[in-house]
């Protein structure tokens, strides 16, 4: 499993387990040996296909894709295996989907798993289910009557993939019973509003977070284990992209450029560390001694890493719960942000955090210097972990899909 969605659905599924759910997770690629987590198949040959499907859909998207940027940002669901009569599928109460893109699952397979005749639980990680392809839509409110003319697309017109796609979805959807669950209060009012998911069941659960492991550790002593220097003010910037557009590389860039600008004594005071996958040339523009510390799939290095930092930066323009965020908070680190999505839910302005205008990179580096260097640092720390343990815990979260899951089967 890898992504944001698939972290998400595994730290559910061992939060269900751990609150005596016979919760089994059946994913398209199964990395590690964790318990609860199956893969949906097995061998070389199987792996192979896994691929080819993968690699067949990023291929008939190509000549429709507007550019390269947009090359992960719109998943036709034009190729996929079926899974509708695999045994955990068979045995299952309840059907619970997170994610069924790049090649794991296809429109049409996807209506066969809607069609088992078991109730049917949508975790929505992102726009994709109610859009004609895209996983956050922008500016565009296409979705709210009907897709057509993509911004994504090369040659959009009233009759492209995502009014294609779009068709699809709708007749899979029709007379359905779904139960929609949007992490974000944020999501959950957009989906209300489109055309595919109107009228449907919905509510708001987040995902949860291991509170007893993402917790607050010593700055110093996770400092020393990566190599980070004591003494300085350090920013944190990651993501699995840091070069999407989406996660808002080019603002965190300019912010930082006017902060030196304004105090050229900070030069000498913050460092900035960067995780994740990033242009190697990137990190010359920047104005602050930079850390690249590349993309980091240990939890525990994670975990050190928040804690080293006294701030996290999130410089997207569309997200919905992210990780990161919540990751930061449960290890007592505030997080300055765009009030975008689902973060304004996440973070309280000025008590564990910043939440600056989006796209404003004045506005982003007003919040970096008010947090790292005037708020009461341990005021927001303790704020930040108390807001996780409050709303985030694997307790909380998994007895409210547990309600659920009984309001269902009867």
């Amino acid at each position: 499993m890898g992504g944001g969605a698939a972290v998400a659905a595994g730290r559910l599924n061992r939060a269900l387990r751990q609150a005596g759910v016979e919760s089994k997770l059946l994913v398209q690629d199964r990395k590690g040996q964790e318990s609860g987590v199956y893969a949906a198949g097995g061998g070389v040959f199987y792996a192979y296909k896994a691929f080819a499907r993968f690699a067949w859909e990023r291929l008939m998207f190509l000549p429709h894709e507007r550019d390269a940027s947009v090359r992960f940002a719109f998943s036709p669901a034009n190729t996929g295996m079926d899974i509708s009569r695999h045994p955990l599928v068979q045995e299952a109460d309840v059907i619970h989907i997170h994610w069924i893109n790049q090649g794991f699952l296809s429109l049409n397979s996807l209506n066969k798993l809607l069609n088992c005749g078991k109730p049917v639980v949508w975790t929505q990680h992102d726009m994709w289910t109610f859009t004609g392809g895209c996983h956050y839509a922008g500016e565009c409110t296409a979705y709210k009557t009907g897709c057509a003319f993509c911004p994504f697309l090369k040659r959009p017109g009233k009759h492209d993939l995502s009014s294609r796609v779009f068709a699809g979805k709708q007749k899979i959807y029709s007379e359905k019973r779904l139960s929609v669950v949007a992490c974000s209060a944020w999501l959950r009012d957009l989906a209300k509003k489109s055309a595919l998911l109107h009228g449907k069941d919905y509510c708001n659960i987040p995902n949860p977070i291991d509170t007893e492991f993402y917790m607050p550790r010593n700055a110093n002593e996770a400092r020393d284990r990566l190599s980070l220097p004591r003494g300085k003010r350090l920013l944190l910037f990651g993501a699995a992209n840091v070069n999407d557009p989406r996660k808002g590389m080019r603002y965190l860039m300019e912010a930082l450029d006017l902060l030196a600008r304004q105090y050229p004594n900070l030069k000498e005071e913050v460092e900035l560390v960067v995780f994740g996958k990033m242009q190697e040339d990137t990190s010359r523009l920047l104005p602050f001694k930079t850390h690249m510390l590349n993309f980091i799939s240990n939890p525990e290095t994670l975990v050190d890493l928040y804690s080293a930092a006294d701030v996290y930066v999130l410089p997207s323009l569309q997200d919905n719960l992210p990780n990161t965020v919540m990751e930061a908070l449960a290890c007592g680190t505030p997080v300055v942000a765009f009030g975008i999505g689902g973060v304004p839910e996440m973070v309280k302005h000025k008590e564990m955090g910043y939440l600056a205008d989006k796209g404003d990179a004045n506005s982003l580096a007003a919040g970096i210097y008010d947090t790292l260097l005037q708020a009461d640092r341990l005021s927001y720390r303790a704020r930040a972990r108390q807001k996780v343990l409050d709303k985030y815990a694997e307790a909380h979260v998994a007895q409210q899909y547990i309600d659920l899951y009984k309001t269902l089967l009867r």
